[in-house]
């Protein structure tokens, strides 16, 4: 019997729920088509912000692996958009050329970001925040430029001036209202929201109209129309969104303010429906996540209906949010601003810096604000939803943060079990304590894994948290996070298992400790793979498919879909003959952009994969490593030699160091710096290791981050020679790869360990040390050059550069 045919257009968190709700009822009825723009799997998009504040990577974000695809067997074009519908064929068509017949089609086309039509908006350096390459660029432009400006000071603009923030910029947010996020507060937590972010660091311009963005090629300020003006390098504009229904316009699909569909979820159009940001229900686009995985829960119940059942409709949602900025609690649902028809019992307390405001229409509660302290809002909202009837209830009840000072009963054991926890994915207090009893869930993880609560904003965590302590009646924070959602077992339970067991491969690790999952995750077979190399260097074989696609092909994905390449400069030094072969590949093959780094190397960007073999064949050069968790560069200053005020040959030492650990699988990059004296033109303070010459001596510091977390090093020692120096990184950055969990910077790992902790394996313990360095020596025996390997092998070439159509299976 054929399947049914269902096209999704759109990879996003609303089309994917959809079809996570459909595998859910029927596994096996569809044959599923998926197309995205982006080149990306299906990520959380609301978590972009987290990414931008460094508290998330990338991969991190990502809801479904391209295996959840293929085990799926959805197929998924990525990088693909569909540019044309054929209603009465029922057939789409994409940009590549690709033609896919349907009898069901999902518009989930999403939103983009709204640009003021200002003079100047076009110019290099204005930006919106909607998706990863808008938090690249910035995260690119931080290292340039210092003064940022967000023009928007609703909730995506205030998240992404945290980011900024954090990225070191000066940032100055305008904002067209007199206070803050003033779609969902009122004046008074506008202004305690405005005063928090103040002492943060981010200025504000209330009462601003935007009417010009200044510079020549580049941004270099604002004009307001008070004729004020601003300087600024970067512009963020985060004015709002619109929903994308240009595909749907020009296919005879009925578009308003967006595509609208009925209680069904259906369009005008026979067998056509729509679901997200794009799509219009009584006249309301939704913009936020809950009520997009409510139209995908009734659409997927409508598609796989037998006909006979009595079937749910979609009558609109509540409308709620919370900021997710660091140290800035808010909470925001329903009718919060104050009407005829409705009274509000407020809290406004001045010392604790907590503003509470529920808002009661009908004896039932309609909207809620709450400021500093937002443990009361799975509550209100459950409360919302359910229209409790409040007329005989105290204040207490309403706010039972309240209640004794917020030292009464736990509000979640408060709380009854139709009452919503989560409420981005709907997952109620009672689903979730069924999955803890019937599946002796033990972690978190585990029950977002199995119920989906906490797996969006991760507002919710912290009840979940403590719901999972009250239903197994132990402390939470003593149960060790497993490495993924794959397995049980921590980083530490992984390797100590592939150390007593012998295990061997990949493959065998999962299977003998029994994973879930068949073939892993992105997380989980990269970590895998470095493991079992630390463990048996000279035996264990890479396992290329379980590196990151860019360790894969050995150079950096762009958001293009196009590469760059970084070939080695070892100490950030060069010579003309290398300078003209860079020039002759960049005149070759028409490379559109050459750029010096940060790391005193030259980035060729923009090489379609299929030349980078030829690329590197041309160039006759080594591999940067501008990709892998490994040493990327040993940036130098000039040192002694033709510095005035250097005491030492950095440069000497720079080029040593980079080519003896040139390679070295690490938990994650690092990067190094040699200083010829304390001026630090290097800019040793703020890498992994950072070496600074002083007289007749060098001091080593470690742990530092010029990233998003930016860390200053910590003095680690100071030795006499090169030779020391050599051998002190060796036991330290050993030490780091033996105790270190995969994906932990070396920053991190110090906060975590402690650098006396450090400090007493690699110089207390003169044995130890000495065996450290011995283990780092081995492991560098076996690097060879990923580039001229593959040059070297038409295998290889034909494996990873063949030109293939971009499709998970």
């Amino acid at each position: 019997m054929r399947q049914e045919r269902i096209v999704l257009i759109g990879n996003g968190m609303a089309g994917i729920r959809t079809i996570e709700e459909i595998l859910k009822l029927e596994k096996n009825r569809f044959h599923i088509t998926v197309f995205g723009e982006e080149q990306h799997p299906n990520y959380n998009r609301i978590l972009l912000s987290s990414v931008l504040q460094g508290d998330a990577g990338v991969d991190d974000i990502v809801l479904n692996e391209y295996s959840w695809y293929e085990d799926n067997g959805i197929d998924l074009f990525t990088g693909d958009p569909i540019i044309k519908i054929d209603t009465k064929k029922q057939v789409v068509y994409s940009r590549s050329g690709l033609k896919k017949p349907y009898d069901h089609l999902l518009l989930a086309t999403g939103s983009n970001p709204f640009m003021l039509p200002l003079p100047g908006v076009e110019k290099e350096g204005v930006i919106a925040f909607r998706n990863i390459g808008d938090c690249e660029t910035m995260m690119e432009a931080a290292e340039t430029y210092k003064k940022a400006a967000v023009i928007g000071g609703g909730l995506l603009g205030l998240e992404a001036a945290r980011g900024l923030l954090n990225l070191n910029m000066d940032v100055d947010v305008i904002h067209i209202a007199d206070h803050l996020m003033d779609r969902q507060l009122d004046s008074d937590a506008g202004k305690m929201l405005k005063a928090e972010l103040e002492q943060q660091g981010m200025r504000f311009h209330l009462n601003k109209q935007t009417v010009k963005i200044n510079g020549r090629k580049r941004v270099t300020g604002l004009t307001f129309s008070d004729q004020s003006s601003l300087k600024a390098d970067l512009v963020v504009m985060a004015v709002g969104i619109q929903p994308n229904v240009g595909l749907a316009k020009q296919s005879g699909i009925k578009v308003d303010r967006a595509i609208v569909v009925n209680d069904c979820m259906e369009t005008n159009v026979s067998n056509v429906y729509a679901v997200g940001e794009c799509a219009e229900h009584r006249g309301i686009v939704y913009g936020l996540v809950a009520p997009l995985y409510e139209q995908g829960k009734i659409l997927a119940s409508r598609l796989c209906s037998t006909g006979k059942e009595e079937l749910p409709v979609y009558e609109g949602s509540i409308v709620y949010t919370k900021l997710k900025v660091s140290g800035a609690e808010v909470f925001s649902a329903g009718q919060f601003i104050d009407g005829e028809e409705t009274k509000s019992i407020r809290i406004h307390d001045d010392f604790e810096n907590t503003f509470k405001k529920v808002v009661i229409r009908d004896n039932c509660v309609v909207g809620a604000v709450l400021f500093g302290d937002t443990s009361d809002s799975s509550r209100l909202l459950s409360m919302m939803r359910s229209k409790t009837d409040i007329s005989q209830m105290s204040k207490a009840s309403l706010l039972p943060s309240e209640a004794e000072g917020g030292q009464g009963e736990s509000l979640v054991a408060a709380m009854e079990d139709g009452d919503t926890v989560c409420g981005c994915n709907g997952v109620t207090k009672g689903e979730i304590v069924c999955a803890i009893k019937d599946q002796g869930l033990t972690t978190v993880n585990e029950i977002k894994q199995c119920t989906n609560a906490s797996r969006s904003c991760g507002g919710c965590k912290p009840e979940v948290t403590e719901l999972l302590a009250l239903t197994t009646g132990e402390e939470v924070s003593t149960v060790a996070e497993p490495l993924c959602g794959c397995t049980t077992h921590t980083h530490e339970d992984v390797v100590a298992a592939i150390k007593e067991m012998g295990l061997s491969y990949v493959r065998e690790v999962m299977n003998v400790l029994g994973w879930h999952s068949e073939a892993g995750c992105s997380k989980c077979r990269p970590a895998l793979n470095y493991y079992l190399g630390l463990v048996s260097p000279l035996q264990y074989k890479d396992d290329p498919n379980s590196r990151f696609v860019n360790e894969r092909l050995h150079a950096n994905i762009q958001n293009d879909g196009t590469f760059s390449v970084v070939p080695r400069m070892y100490g950030g030094v060069t010579n003309p003959s290398q300078l003209r072969k860079i020039a002759d590949v960049a005149d070759k093959y028409n490379v559109p952009l050459v750029k010096v780094t940060g790391g005193q190397r030259i980035d060729l960007l923009g090489i379609e994969k299929e030349h980078l073999p030829n690329v590197w064949k041309d160039l006759g050069m080594r591999s940067g490593y501008a990709y892998g968790k490994t040493l990327r560069t040993v940036k130098t200053c000039v040192g002694k030699d033709f510095c005035r005020f250097g005491t030492q040959d950095s440069i000497g030492l720079g080029i040593t160091i980079e080519k003896k650990y040139e390679g070295l699988n690490t938990p994650h990059k690092v990067k190094m710096a040699v200083s010829a004296c304390p001026r630090n033109c290097a800019e040793s303070g703020i890498k992994d290791v950072g070496i600074v010459g002083v007289e007749g001596a060098w001091e080593i510091y470690v742990g530092g981050n010029g990233g998003v977390d930016l860390r200053s090093a910590e003095l680690l020692c100071k030795v006499q020679t090169s030779e020391e120096v050599l051998e002190t990184i060796s036991a330290f950055l050993q030490y780091y790869r033996e105790q270190a969990t995969y994906l932990e910077r070396t920053s991190h790992w110090i906060t975590r360990v402690g650098l006396d902790s450090i400090k007493q394996a690699i110089f207390d313990d003169g044995i130890g040390r000495d065996a450290l360095i011995e283990r780092m020596e081995i492991a560098l025996s076996m690097h060879e050059d990923p580039w001229s390997e593959i040059v070297d092998s038409d295998e290889k070439k034909t494996e990873l550069f063949k030109n293939k159509s971009v499709i998970a299976h």
